[in-house]
């Protein structure tokens, strides 16, 4: 059997394109809320139990169509149920395109934490199609851009020269950098599919960035995961210039960029220990040291770095002084 796996959103802007480009009559349809409020062992029960309710078995294929909550959670779901079934991966956002749906990570958030429940278990095919960022709306669009960001800041100074001078930000100037951006983290996850080196790399940004992350989803002011990575870079290219070298040229160009691409997120006074005691449980973590993903240069990370409480407060007052 075939199930697709959609969520609110994409059962109305990118089911009807999917089914009509793949001539496929699923025999399931399996619809969740959208939204990362909803990436949750709630969820996933209710993935489980219809897969179960509609006698799906090991040999049948789950088709995840959906930005990076529905890649991730049907990805989990598909490789936990009768302890796996096959999935493809159909990511329809920019964001999943270039990030969450390469790689083989898969999982759900739980106790406040991101991604803290979760298996690495590869689809059998990643199907791409930029016709779907036609759907969605500029911050989306921005949100995703956060990735290819990251990837170029990690490994490829060109690129991120070729980004700053984007005018604006539409699926047509931006479907350019997908193929680029995918061949970064295509070779990064392939020389270390399981995260015990290079891949870490990939993690820049993303421990300020989830706790913030976290943080503002239990605000009156949540933020799009793209959002919150582009606070974690500008936080974490500041560890960066204290600890690994980043020159402070780069340092402001980084902070410039994001900073006119993303806006001013006003991140509150008082917050810090909260976000620090957020960055203790990330997963990414081993003993009492919370690691960083920090750059020598644009386009050259050093992993395995830490950085104490200390540190990261003044990490993040260069963020709150740089928005003003």
């Amino acid at each position: 059997k075939v199930a697709v796996l959609v969520d609110t959103n994409t059962r109305t802007h990118c089911l009807p394109y999917f089914l009509e480009q793949t001539q496929l009559t699923p025999d399931l349809l399996i619809e969740v809320p959208a939204g990362e409020l909803h990436k949750n062992i709630t969820t996933g029960q209710q993935i489980w139990k219809a897969l179960l309710d509609g006698r799906a078995d090991r040999r049948s294929l789950l088709i995840n169509l959906g930005g990076g909550v529905v890649t991730d959670m049907g990805g989990f779901c598909a490789a936990t149920y009768k302890r796996g079934m096959d999935f493809v991966q159909v990511p329809t956002t920019l964001l999943s395109q270039v990030d969450a749906s390469i790689g083989g990570k898969l999982g759900i958030d739980f106790g406040a934490v991101k991604n803290s429940v979760g298996v690495f278990q590869n689809p059998q095919q990643v199907c791409i199609d930029p016709t779907f960022l036609r759907t969605l709306s500029e911050r989306e669009l921005r949100s995703g851009l956060a990735e290819i960001y990251k990837h170029a800041l990690i490994q490829d100074a060109g690129q991120w020269e070729r980004l700053t001078a984007l005018a604006d930000f539409t699926p047509t100037s931006l479907t350019p950098f997908l193929v680029d951006s995918l061949e970064i983290k295509r070779r990064i996850v392939t020389e270390d599919p399981f995260e015990r080196g290079l891949r870490k790399a990939l993690n820049f940004g993303h421990t300020v960035g989830h706790a913030v992350e976290s943080y503002a989803l239990d605000s009156d002011a949540p933020l799009l995961h793209g959002e919150a990575i582009a606070v974690g870079m500008i936080a974490e290219a500041y560890l960066s210039h204290r600890q690994t070298g980043l020159p402070g040229a780069d340092l402001e160009a980084i902070t410039a960029t994001l900073l006119r691409t993303y806006g001013n997120y006003s991140l509150p006074e008082g917050v810090d220990e909260t976000l620090i005691e957020l960055m203790r449980n990330d997963k990414k973590n081993e003993g009492a040291a919370i690691n960083f993903t920090l750059l020598a240069g644009i386009g050259e990370a050093r992993i395995n770095r830490t950085a104490d409480p200390e540190q990261i407060t003044a990490a993040l007052t260069y963020y709150r002084r740089a928005v003003g």
